[in-house]
């Protein structure tokens, strides 16, 4: 997929792996448009994206009318749309009976409601395009499920399936639009330590999440700007599937050698 002169909408582009992507997507010459709550974020990353148009958004995902207006704004101020990332994303930290429901609801609507949501409503432009391309950001949590996450696993093996299920249908109709979905590893993000903490647990295993959240900040040792690099490329390659780090990828074989028992493993070889 040649990038210079299309468009490129990424939500969650105010920092992180959004603000990777968008930079991996200006210095290959892909005009941008940026959405996301982080004002300043945005900001800061739209100067950050030089020689390229880039438009800034404030946007909640959640926001049915908000979501489904964008693609508007996107065609009046960009007049087409080759690519839309969505990228936007929140974590919950806890056990599933530590996390109440409407924090389960809440993340579910941002980290699944919202791709679906986007994808719906960009898809009849996307068409519009020779090329285009949807790019869905799962986790490596999309790949293997450790307890205390069963929320933001099940977010991001939904995103998965609705990915794979998505891409195949658009090939049987030999559509120009491709998805690829990505699992990222240890990518050093702000995720982890704006996680959400469980409103149910009590004050010890509040702290002991809080304990836990620290030592997982450690393994995020790749920078948000290498990931959005090699996320870009998977795309310009027509990748299916791009996963991001050697963390990723070993725990991704462990999973497909031993389906069951891999967390063993992993949890052995994490301590």
């Amino acid at each position: 997929m040649k990038l210079p002169g299309r468009v490129a909408v990424i939500t969650g582009a105010g920092s992180g792996i959004g603000r990777g992507i968008a930079l991996a997507c200006a210095r290959r010459g892909c005009n941008l448009v940026l959405a996301d709550l982080n004002e300043a974020g945005l900001a800061e990353t739209a100067g950050m994206a030089r020689g390229v148009k880039a438009t800034t958004i404030k946007l909640d995902v959640t926001d049915a009318l908000a979501t489904s207006s964008l693609p508007a704004q996107v065609l009046a101020e960009h007049g087409r749309v080759d690519l839309l990332v969505n990228n936007a994303g929140v974590a919950i930290g806890g056990t599933f009976e530590q996390v109440a429901e409407e924090d389960f609801d809440w993340l579910m609507a941002i980290n699944f409601h919202a791709v679906v949501r986007l994808t719906r409503a960009f898809l009849p432009h996307l068409k519009q395009s020779d090329a285009a391309r949807i790019v869905n950001i799962s986790s490596l949590f999309g790949l293997i499920a450790p307890p205390g996450q069963t929320a933001y696993c099940a977010s991001k093996f939904a995103v998965r399936g609705f990915s794979e299920s998505l891409r195949r249908e658009l090939e049987e109709e030999r559509s120009t639009v491709g998805v690829t979905v990505v699992h990222p590893g240890g990518v050093n993000t702000a995720i982890a330590r704006n996680a959400r903490p469980p409103r149910l647990a009590n004050d010890v295993d509040a702290r002991m999440i809080e304990e836990e959240k620290e030592r997982f900040q450690k393994f995020l040792s790749m920078s948000p700007i290498k990931a959005g690099e090699i996320i870009v490329s998977g795309v310009e390659n027509r990748k299916a599937r791009v996963i991001v780090g050697n963390d990723a990828k070993l725990a991704s074989l462990f999973e497909r050698v031993f389906p069951v028992g891999y967390w063993n493993i992993l949890k052995r070889s994490m301590s």
